[in-house]
């Protein structure tokens, strides 16, 4: 368990590297990114295990083997850095800069505000396409405030997967815990799909991604709801609507950073989304407020979001000074 003093300063060294560095692209279009690797091995189990001649039984059990093997090798790879770097007089500013590659401060607050920028720059068309880089869903269905409520639910969803869940897994189990929640993200991201070709293979990576974003989830949802006053909001009201409409959510865990989102800007998100396969006929989370989104709502959402970064960087300093 890495929770400790020198621990924790990793922790805040790795986000501090992430919010000054990023990912820088001059970098991973030279290198292949350690997601895209771990993406490729998906790929690789997925072809070979995942064939339509098995039982839907045998396809789970397939999910099963394929989704420890990727933990195992990810825990393994991460132990492996940890212990190297740590023969290093600076070695714990080495793996710090090497657990920042797996947090997504930067990346994150670079691809909503592209939204944003859209807008001004493309108008409509350009928001669709630059939205299209961070949802899943169709952009030619949706309208200017479909665009903004997608870009600003990306925000609140991904500042909990990419970075609340990643810090926190480093927290408590150091690099091979970080490593080993981005491959299980990753595999979930890929394979856990509700579809006839995933639906019992990708069942293990499903489940096992709602397990390890249960309690960042709900630390996403404080961070965003003691952040509200920053946007315009409330933190009652933010946390009002989280204990209301969290679990109106299809998933377990993106309900709670979401609906802490719409209770701080005053805005109705979730709702019914159209993908490229089907409907996702959700209700909406804050659904008395107003669903007329607008560019503007995405700049006070990034706000929110900034102001959400800097007070998780701060309960894990003040953390740092009594461990």
């Amino acid at each position: 368990m890495l929770i400790s003093g020198g621990g924790l300063f990793i922790v805040i060294a790795a986000l501090a590297f992430d919010a000054l560095i990023g990912d820088p692209d001059w970098l991973w279009r030279r290198l292949a990114h350690p997601v895209a690797l771990f993406g490729a091995l998906i790929e690789f189990l997925d072809r070979r295990f995942n064939r339509e001649d098995l039982s839907p039984q045998q396809r789970k059990s397939a999910g099963i083997a394929t989704t420890a093997i990727l933990v195992v090798i990810a825990g393994f790879v991460g132990a492996l850095i940890q212990a190297t770097t740590q023969q290093f007089p600076a070695g714990n500013i080495i793996l710090a800069l090497i657990a920042s590659i797996f947090i997504a401060q930067r990346s994150l607050y670079r691809h909503v505000a592209q939204v944003r920028s859209a807008f001004a720059e493309g108008g409509l068309a350009g928001a669709r396409e630059a939205v299209a880089m961070i949802v899943g869903r169709d952009p030619e269905q949706l309208d200017e405030a479909g665009v903004c409520r997608a870009a600003i639910e990306s925000c609140a969803e991904n500042f909990s997967d990419g970075v609340v869940a990643p810090v926190f897994w480093l927290a408590l189990l150091g690099l091979p815990g970080l490593i080993a929640y981005k491959a299980i993200n990753t595999a979930d991201s890929m394979i856990g799909h509700r579809t006839e070709r995933y639906a019992s293979f990708g069942w293990a990576a499903a489940r096992l991604d709602d397990l390890v974003n249960l309690v960042p989830a709900r630390l996403s949802a404080l961070l965003l709801a003691v952040a509200a006053p920053i946007a315009g909001g409330s933190v009652a009201k933010s946390l009002g609507v989280v204990r209301r409409d969290a679990s109106k959510h299809r998933s377990p865990n993106a309900g709670w950073p979401e609906s802490a989102m719409a209770g701080a800007l005053g805005l109705a998100l979730a709702g019914p989304r159209r993908y490229a396969e089907h409907v996702v006929e959700d209700p909406f989370l804050n659904s008395e407020a107003t669903r007329q989104a607008v560019p503007n709502d995405i700049g006070r959402a990034l706000g929110l979001y900034t102001a959400a970064c800097v007070i998780e960087a701060a309960a894990y300093a003040a953390l740092a000074l009594v461990v």
